[in-house]
């Protein structure tokens, strides 16, 4: 999993509430259980006017010029602001995966889904709890703003806007610990790797039908 320190990037607008997981990436397309390749479709029943299916060429497809996605403005986005209970609906971790596919690093808004949340620093997407009304403020900043850019620090647990002011975020130690070292469930359980084969080494002679070759 790819480090998260600090982000510089384009500020895209989702004004929209109780976004859930199906319309992040909807049911069709959770057959595959790669990481990759769901960038093209997130929010696909919003992005386009036909129904997308796996394997589709989405160049071809018709665009809904009225989702906010769509605006070229946005393109290249790399953190999206949201309302409230974003990532609402099913468990699936393909929408983090569709969101960090698509470029998105950082998603900020005042509530999340607890699972969704979870999922994200799981996949090196950063969810901030951001005050209603500082985000209403800030969307209405980027939307006032074409090319309105962010620094979001990390380390520092802070939010830089354009015009230097800075707000500070909570975020759990330890999910800050794993963001910022780029470690997933995986990696976590390596890092304790000695005391795994120590323990294993001792647990041998007491229990071998455990350890002999199917």
């Amino acid at each position: 999993m790819e480090a998260f320190k600090q982000l510089m990037g384009l500020v895209a607008v989702l004004d929209r509430a109780n976004v859930d997981t199906d319309a992040i990436i909807p049911k069709q397309f959770l057959k595959s259980i790669e990481r990759t390749g769901f960038g093209r479709y997130l929010f696909d029943e919003w992005r386009y006017f036909d129904q997308g299916q796996p394997g589709m060429d989405c160049s071809k497809r018709p665009i809904n010029p009225e989702f906010e996605l769509n605006q070229p403005r946005y393109q290249g986005a790399t953190v999206l602001l949201a309302k409230e209970n974003f990532g609402c609906g099913s468990s699936r971790e393909h929408a983090p995966w569709a969101l960090l596919d698509y470029g998105f690093r950082v998603i900020i808004a005042p509530s999340f889904a607890d699972i969704f949340y979870n999922n994200c620093f799981k996949n090196g997407i950063l969810p901030i709890v951001l005050e209603a009304h500082k985000l209403n403020d800030l969307m209405w900043q980027v939307k006032q703003q074409p090319g309105y850019q962010l620094v979001v620090d990390l380390d520092k647990q802070t939010i830089t806007l354009p015009d230097q002011q800075q707000w500070i975020f909570d975020i759990d130690t330890a999910r800050k610990y794993r963001l910022l070292h780029g470690l997933d469930d995986i990696d976590l359980t390596l890092q304790q790797s000695d005391k795994i084969k120590a323990y294993e080494q001792q647990r041998k002679p007491q229990v071998p039908w455990l350890f002999s070759d199917i």
